[in-house]
């Protein structure tokens, strides 16, 4: 198998590309560095620099270097620009997908992996949110992700392609510090460059009803996230070789929840901050509990988290010392 990884040059998609290369699999990296960067990738990892938007260039890749299946990284994935943007993010989201699928039916693929994301489900009013629960997004960026969903399943039916969509939960940490997150649009890095700006971390609500008052989420290590895609992508290869095309959804959390409060005591006894955080308003639209049940996961690919909480954080803060200078 030798499959095409767009986004690959990203946090999620270098990790996604090095656990497929120790799984023994060949890949190719499509990426517009836009986010991503070149450095992340092992040498040797062919990268094509260009969109999936751009038919010619997929139909090239997927030729020259004889692709034989996807995992679809590539997109936009900030909640709040996507809101202030909808119309971008549905041309770069949806209709990027659309162009891809078409390349990868027209070539004749037959297996597909698409990450999709927790957002789907909106502000779920249950303990553990299933992959049964209703999705009802809130933002244009999940409702991308859900449209993607459909017109991945759709295009699978049609064209005879095995797919997955993967609902991501919070992630966070890093495989080696060279492959962190240098964004700050999620809560480690966030919380981090407050300390760095000498400032305590904010918790946004301390009136949520929940155990301590704060919200509570999901964390999941980016090194098992990945290990779940090389899980799922070789399903879809297995079900493909034996022509039996299916769809799998799943979620990729540990099902275990963890408070604002309890990850930022985390983060300041990880980094030895002592500045009591900042206690601010809710912000619109934060559910109080979004906590994944990963039952189907395990049942379906056998895969189960194995990095806890704290050595999320440890290894995003050594990730966060250690790229201080790209940002």
């Amino acid at each position: 198998m030798t499959f095409l990884i767009t986004g690959g040059a990203g946090y999620i998609g270098a990790h996604v590309v090095r656990a497929m290369l120790l799984a023994g699999e060949e890949v190719v990296v499509l990426d517009d560095l836009s986010t991503g960067r070149e450095e992340r990738l092992p040498e040797g990892v062919p990268l094509v620099i260009g969109s999936v938007l751009d038919r010619l260039i997929l139909d090239k890749t997927i030729a020259e270097h004889r692709i034989t299946g996807v995992v679809h990284l590539a997109g936009k994935k900030q909640v709040g620009e996507s809101v202030e943007k909808p119309l971008y993010y549905y041309h770069e989201n949806v209709q990027g997908l659309t162009v891809l699928l078409q390349a990868v039916a027209d070539a004749g693929i037959r297996n597909f992996l698409f990450s999709s994301s927790a957002s789907v489900y909106g502000m779920p009013d249950v303990e553990l949110v299933t992959e049964d629960t209703p999705c009802a997004p809130l933002s244009p960026y999940g409702a991308t992700k859900l449209a993607g969903e459909w017109l991945v399943r759709a295009a699978g039916a049609a064209h005879g392609i095995s797919t997955a969509c993967l609902r991501y939960f919070n992630v966070a940490g890093a495989a080696t510090p060279e492959l962190a997150d240098t964004g700050v649009f999620n809560l480690v890095p966030m919380v981090f460059e407050r300390y760095d700006a000498g400032e305590g971390a904010t918790i946004f609500g301390t009136d949520y009803p929940t155990p301590d008052g704060t919200c509570v989420r999901d964390y999941i290590h980016v090194a098992d996230l990945a290990d779940a895609h090389v899980a799922a992508a070789r399903k879809l290869a297995e079900w493909a070789a034996a022509g039996d095309h299916r769809d799998l959804t799943v979620n990729i959390g540990r099902g275990e929840g963890v408070s604002v409060r309890e990850m930022v005591e985390l983060m300041n006894e990880t980094t030895g901050n002592d500045r009591a955080p900042v206690l601010s308003p809710r912000r619109p639209g934060d559910p109080a509990q979004v906590v994944a049940s990963a039952e189907r996961i395990a049942a379906e690919l056998g895969w189960k988290a194995r990095h806890d909480v704290r050595e999320m954080v440890a290894s995003a803060w050594a990730g966060w010392q250690a790229n201080r200078c790209r940002r």
